[in-house]
């Protein structure tokens, strides 16, 4: 078994009675944790148009985070690349890496984070396709100076020019976009918690295709997932209880506020809801230290990775924080 190394991927997600600037502050106090118990990185997503989401900008929470921690990579888990201007990301990710040198990871999806409506207002030009974000890659790297081949716009670079160029990801929960990261020679995050199958099958394919770049030498993966460890059977069995609806209240599209626990336990969930719940509890691992190790060590070595970024939701931010500490100690990170 390989020495894995555990991340944490952050969505700043909003507690009941809670706010957004509390859920922000939150992820400051995590960051730090983190970084005390010896994470690898720690990622923070894009998503619009959703009231129980904090993170719409990766680019503007990312320097607030590096800012309160000292050795943790921090980055984007991602940046939805198609909703912006590529040279102004570029710019914002050459800002970052000149004064967080060798710390910033530039995380890149293609998904638009959200509805299609919100997409088309973040970027009217948006057309959702493969071309056109195959060419938004390769200006990337040329505008981050990665490979010296000419954009789109002609030769033009993101300034300032950071000494140690951030670490390129590209995220994908389908498959598809793991041929480009191959094509570039960027390092791929396959998104477990979104899509729970086939995605040992992405990572051998793209370690196959993988074309070394200026930035990585080597394919590299890790695996993003939902998890949540606890030593008290009834949080974890409420937890499970919390969140089998929760993705359901995600993906009917629902935008209002959760309804508490108590009304969560007596719900009737028809037939189709029950099949989907079936389907999402592939998507994230949930109990004990014990069991929660044999499965992210399972996890690892399905997707012959030795890295795992954590994405784990709690209303109690104790339990949040518990848990990272249960899985930072099982996996000996410090």
């Amino acid at each position: 078994m390989k020495n894995i190394k555990i991340s944490v991927l952050d969505q700043s997600q909003v507690a009941r009675n809670s706010t957004a600037a509390q859920a922000l502050a939150d992820s400051g106090k995590l960051v730090q944790l983190a970084d005390e118990l010896g994470f690898e990185r720690y990622w923070v997503s894009e998503h619009h148009n959703f009231k129980l989401v904090a993170g719409t900008a990766p680019e503007v929470l990312i320097p607030y985070l590096a800012s309160r921690s000292e050795r943790i990579r921090v980055g984007s888990g991602g940046i939805m690349l198609p909703n912006h201007s590529t040279l102004k990301m570029s710019e914002n990710f050459g800002l970052l890496s000149t004064l967080f040198p060798g710390r910033i990871d530039f995380g890149i999806g293609r998904a638009p984070g959200g509805d299609r409506l919100s997409a088309h207002l973040l970027n009217p030009s948006n057309t959702f396709s493969e071309k056109d974000f195959f060419q938004q890659l390769k200006d990337v790297q040329t505008y981050l100076g990665g490979d010296g081949t000419e954009a789109s716009e002609g030769r033009v670079k993101a300034y300032p020019a950071p000494e140690i160029l951030p670490e390129f990801w590209i995220l994908t929960s389908s498959g598809g976009s793991a041929q480009f990261a191959a094509h570039f020679g960027m390092a791929l995050s396959f998104a477990h918690f979104i899509n729970p199958f086939g995605g040992p099958e992405v990572a051998a394919i793209y370690r196959d295709s993988f074309k070394p770049s200026a930035a990585l030498q080597e394919p590299k993966v890790n695996v993003g997932i939902f998890a949540f460890c606890s030593e008290d059977d009834q949080k974890v069995e409420d937890w499970i209880t919390e969140f089998d609806y929760r993705m359901l209240h995600i993906e009917m599209g629902a935008t209002g506020d959760l309804p508490s626990l108590e009304e969560i336990k007596a719900m009737d969930y028809s037939m189709q809801q029950r099949a989907r719940i079936a389907y999402n509890r592939n998507r994230f691992i949930a109990g004990s230290p014990k069991y929660v190790h044999k499965k992210l060590s399972q996890l690892a070595e399905d997707y012959n990775i030795d890295e795992i970024m954590i994405a784990t939701w709690a209303d109690d931010f104790a339990d949040r924080k518990r848990s990272y500490e249960l899985i930072a100690e099982m996996f000996a990170t410090k």
